[in-house]
């Protein structure tokens, strides 16, 4: 067990309520994979995967369809389900959806997600005497790039990813304040991808623009602690746990293709997590990773790879969430995503698991163990493993 989490290895339930760019259907995935319908016996599977943390999402617009009004029926069984199997969940307050009604440029966006998220946490103060984990806005960089940059998602704006990225950190920072006043215990995570984006060798005149667009991965982060835009309101009492989210699409040439481990311009995820930590100096986790088709395993296997990398170069890293872990029907065209450890549910509730990743899963919770042994073993001779140098990241 770690510090934070009851497992180290989580399970994501995808809970996405965006609307799409396309022809404005919103998206529910918590529904579309029916994991609302089955969340008693999802959480009894991942449990005995060895899977005691989850990541779960509130769906704001269905809380609260009218204005000041709000209504938890829907959300109450997973709360209860999660309970009742001691399972531990972090909560998005905020995964890419809200309201119809209200305009999210506005500062009445901040207030009334405000007002929402002081209401959530009353429910779970009530339902459960856990200390409660809350992540206040959800990927706030995509969320700015997609729906404010290049109208990808909702709002569906360009040109405006900047502002955007400020309303977010804004609103994150109201969430924060507003659980706090009802259970100060609460632990805040803030979720974020990491990215690395490198100049072709050919094009050495696009180094400064790749570094540059590199950077902004840190910027909501910097925002929330005040770091940057302190007339936001940032503080760093705000960072609490910083959580990235790490795919194998997280990487590229600028303007130009994706890259992948054993590609030579691929920067080692163990290098980034330890850039993270050295940043900031907080509790680090992997707040998502995953891939979709067959080469599921293949991703998990350098992925823990690169996390026990890490735990040996001191970063205090507390856990890895695989994300989705749920098959689910694709965003945009309700087509069968194979990305997660169990498919979609069969009518009796039943979900088949997808083997490889089962073995996979298995092996890095082992190879898992006997990491943290031996780095319990050099804390008690008193070896130092929390400097961590430039040779040691290149190493």
């Amino acid at each position: 067990m770690t510090d934070l989490f009851q497992s180290f290895f989580l399970g994501g339930f995808e809970c996405a309520t965006h609307r799409r760019r396309n022809d404005g259907t919103r998206v529910d995935v918590v529904s579309s994979s029916q994991h609302d319908v089955h969340a008693a016996a999802d959480y009894a599977r991942c449990v005995a995967a060895g899977i005691r943390t989850v990541r779960e999402g509130t769906r704001w617009h269905r809380i609260e369809s009218r204005p000041g009004s709000y209504d938890f029926s829907a959300e109450l069984p997973r709360i209860r389900a999660a309970r009742d199997a001691g399972v531990q969940v972090i909560w998005d307050l905020f995964h890419y959806g809200w309201p119809d009604d209200i305009d999210i440029f506005r500062p009445e966006f901040v207030r009334r997600f405000g007002r929402f998220s002081r209401a959530f946490a009353e429910v779970i103060s009530g339902e459960t005497d856990q200390v409660p984990c809350y992540a206040p806005v959800n990927e706030i960089s995509f969320v700015a790039w997609a729906g404010g940059s290049v109208g990808f998602i909702n709002p569906f704006r360009n040109r405006r990813g900047q502002a955007l990225k400020r309303q977010l950190a804004r609103a994150a920072i109201e969430a924060t304040e507003a659980v706090w006043s009802v259970d100060d215990r609460a632990r805040i995570f803030h979720v974020d991808p990491v990215i690395n984006i490198v100049a072709d060798p050919a094009r050495p005149q696009d180094r400064n623009a790749a570094r540059r667009y590199t950077r902004t991965q840190y910027d909501a982060w910097d925002m929330i602690a005040g770091h940057q835009c302190p007339e936001l309101g940032g503080d760093p009492k705000y960072l609490d746990v910083v959580g990235v989210n790490f795919y194998d699409r997280n990487q590229w040439v600028h303007k130009g293709i994706q890259l992948k481990p054993g590609h030579e311009l691929y920067r080692p995820f163990r290098e980034m997590l330890c850039d993270v930590y050295e940043r900031y100096q907080r509790p680090v986790f992997v707040a998502e990773t995953g891939t979709e088709g067959e080469v599921r395993p293949l991703w998990l296997r350098y992925v823990g790879r690169e996390v026990r990398a890490a735990l040996r170069a001191g970063v205090p890293l507390q856990g890895v969430c695989l994300y989705p872990i749920l098959n689910h029907p694709g965003w945009d065209d309700d087509r069968h995503c194979h990305c997660g450890l169990w498919d979609y549910a069969n009518d009796a509730g039943a979900r088949e698991i997808f083997a490889p990743l089962e073995r996979e899963l298995t092996r890095q919770q082992n190879l898992l163990r006997r990491e943290q042994q031996l780095v319990q073993a050099l804390d008690s001779s008193n070896t130092d493993v929390g400097a961590v140098t430039p040779s040691e990241r290149a190493a």
